[in-house]
């Protein structure tokens, strides 16, 4: 393989999201080529003049843009790769399936059979099955690798329920895109049904979990590890009456959580010791959500505050409860 990548430009990798076909068998593949490699969106077209000696590579896709692109450059392209690691060259494999994906299947590969022979593509394949069912194209295997644990990755969660957050998951939508695209090692953890996938669909990091009962609640978030927990509650009648328990949730997962002014958490927290309580401004809660990703120091010495506080809080509950009841 790495006969085809010689050279001292780039690898283009066109991809519709980021995904494990790419992660696990094509990044690994072009890891030893000495290439700079440059992950590519659908609608991601570099200048032609950029492609000159590259090597673009297809995963799984071949996007119309990309189409046009291609036939106006081919010449000075080094090579042009089509990765697949699923039959999706052939329509009667995807028999069974559901037809919109079948028709999106042969939308972005079933019909760019032609196109690609035509382009003279080098075919890369993922199993010995495809490598003979489409030896006609002098197919080259290429295996998979494990992927790397990621040991530095920062979980960021809003666990707002959709029914009495509605505005709250919208007003973080863009303050999560900002932070994603500033700062790769960020997961985003959000809850929601279709309506919440859908909106935060596209944005790389995202993890839509579904609404769960509150045993099973409690459970999920003893299981892993956060690192900052969001509550940006509007200022609408319904989220006044609200108390402090976000606080608890956060703190007891491991993370420094994220509030508002003039909320039931900011009033039992000091900025900048127990946590951080910023106005609902974009710009202000992307910097806010960074500086604490990024500055590990920060962020315990937060949280040793916060859970010290929460010590106390309980201390103060239980002292109160000994007046209920006389």
């Amino acid at each position: 393989m790495n006969a085809v990548l010689q050279g001292d430009n780039t690898v283009f990798v066109i991809e519709e999201l980021d995904n494990p076909s790419t992660d696990f068998f094509v990044l690994p593949a072009l890891s030893s080529s000495g290439r700079q490699v440059v992950r590519c969106g659908f609608d991601d077209l570099p200048d032609p003049a950029d492609l000159t000696g590259a090597v673009v590579v297809f995963v799984r896709y071949v996007p119309a843009a990309w189409v046009k692109l291609i036939e106006a450059v081919r010449t000075l392209l080094h090579a042009l790769v089509f990765f697949m690691d699923d039959d999706v060259l052939d329509f009667r494999a995807s028999i069974g399936m559901p037809l919109k994906y079948r028709f999106k299947l042969a939308r972005l590969a079933t019909w760019r059979s032609g196109w690609l022979q035509k382009q003279a593509v080098e075919l890369w394949v993922s199993t010995v099955y495809l490598q003979q069912k489409y030896a006609q194209w002098q197919p080259r295997l290429v295996l998979p690798s494990p992927l790397v644990n990621r040991t530095d990755s920062r979980r960021v969660f809003y666990h707002g329920s959709v029914a009495t957050h509605r505005d709250d998951i919208r007003w973080l939508r863009p303050v999560a895109e900002e932070v994603l695209r500033r700062d790769r090692r960020v997961a985003f953890e959000i809850v929601g049904r279709r309506d919440v996938w859908r909106l935060y669909k596209g944005l790389p990091g995202v993890t839509v979990v579904h609404p769960m009962k509150w045993p099973a609640y409690q459970t999920f978030l003893a299981m892993q590890e956060r690192h900052v927990g969001l509550n940006p509650l509007q200022d609408v009648p319904f989220n006044r009456a609200r108390s402090y328990t976000k606080f608890f949730d956060i703190t007891r997962c491991g993370a420094v959580g994220i509030y508002t002014p003039d909320s039931a958490c900011s009033e039992i927290i000091n900025n900048g010791q127990e946590g951080l309580v910023v106005a609902l401004d974009p710009a202000a809660w992307v910097e806010a959500i960074l500086s604490l990703v990024q500055d590990e120091p920060l962020r315990q010495t937060l949280l040793q505050n916060a859970e010290v506080k929460m010590r106390e809080l309980a201390g103060e509950a239980q002292r109160a409860y000994a007046n209920l009841i006389q």
